[in-house]
């Protein structure tokens, strides 16, 4: 969603509960944004879903996620990508737990106090980034490892003593592209009880963002560490008209150069229905199906939400 306090697009939330899902994170928050703008942003959020209790709610725990989907509501939790505000200030973690964020992810793509950006030289996890990392765990939420460079992924995953997340990245195997991740950081993710979450951004995916093409990454984390490591984090932009603009002005982030361009193309949530048959045409059982859609999160939730 937009990182401001605008409500023009969250009623496009009701878009994800009639596609079938029961549980989105939201992003509020990057590397670049003031950590009072996240904050304020997060405020708003939950103002606006908290106003709505027939059709959302605030997923806190991992009970709230299941009464959700006994309802028939949706879930709601947010993220952070990229702690560059808890190099210098990790009691702020706390603070971002008790507005709803979930996961924070360390670094976005460009190298911070905190470690390598995957588009970015890369001197590995700093001491900051290990203090970012043991608030993260303490204040109850799980470290997330996407548009983090490989050496610093490399640092926090030798380190872990809980599950570690790549929320939304895909094989390197597949498709070679630096946002996406390596054979040896799939594995160490899931020796940590971690999931990997495949997305829908044409560019990572390898061409149009299909439930066949998605579902062939999903195919290759399960063939490769197991379906209990793998789910779906499709990175669905709303607002179409801010991702270009966000494309033009921060090619230091995106550059062109990457592959990067303004009509990016990303899986909307209509898709899932489409992904679930394409999955099902992969030879996953109903079993199997299960972990991917939403169990393996559950796990990981369990083990860090409520630690």
């Amino acid at each position: 969603m937009p990182l401001r306090s605008d409500a023009s697009f969250l009623p496009q939330l009701q878009r994800l509960r009639e596609s079938g899902f029961t549980m989105v994170s939201l992003n509020v928050g990057m590397d670049q944004t003031p950590a009072t703008e996240i904050m304020e942003t997060a405020a708003f959020f939950r103002d606006w879903i908290a106003a709505r209790p027939d059709e959302y709610c605030l997923a806190g725990s991992t009970e709230d996620v299941a009464d959700a989907a006994a309802t028939g509501r949706l879930g709601v939790a947010f993220d952070i990508e990229g702690a560059e505000s808890l190099a210098v200030r990790p009691e702020f973690a706390e603070i971002y737990r008790s507005l709803g964020v979930r996961w924070i992810s360390l670094v976005y793509n460009r190298t911070t106090g905190i470690g390598g950006g995957c588009h970015d030289d890369d001197p590995g996890l700093t001491a900051a980034g290990e203090r970012a990392v043991q608030a993260i765990q303490e204040a109850g939420m799980v470290v997330c490892l996407s548009h983090t460079g490989w050496r610093t992924a490399r640092d926090v995953l030798e380190r872990a003593d809980r599950p570690v997340i790549f929320s939304h990245s895909n094989p390197h195997a597949l498709k070679a592209h630096g946002r996406n991740i390596g054979d040896d950081l799939i594995r160490a993710c899931a020796a940590t009880g971690g999931v990997v979450g495949i997305n829908g951004v044409d560019l990572f995916l390898g061409g149009e963002p299909t439930p066949e093409r998605i579902a062939a990454h999903v195919a290759y984390v399960a063939d490769l560490v197991g379906p209990q490591h793998v789910g779906l984090g499709l990175d669905y932009v709303f607002d179409q008209e801010e991702l270009r603009d966000w494309l033009n002005r921060h090619r230091d982030r995106w550059s062109p150069e990457l592959g990067y361009r303004p009509d990016i193309a990303v899986a909307p949530p209509e898709s899932l229905n489409g992904i679930v048959e394409a999955l099902a045409r992969q030879g996953f059982a109903a079993p199997e199906l299960d972990m991917i859609l939403g169990g393996n999160w559950l796990r990981v939730a369990r083990r860090c939400w409520n630690a």
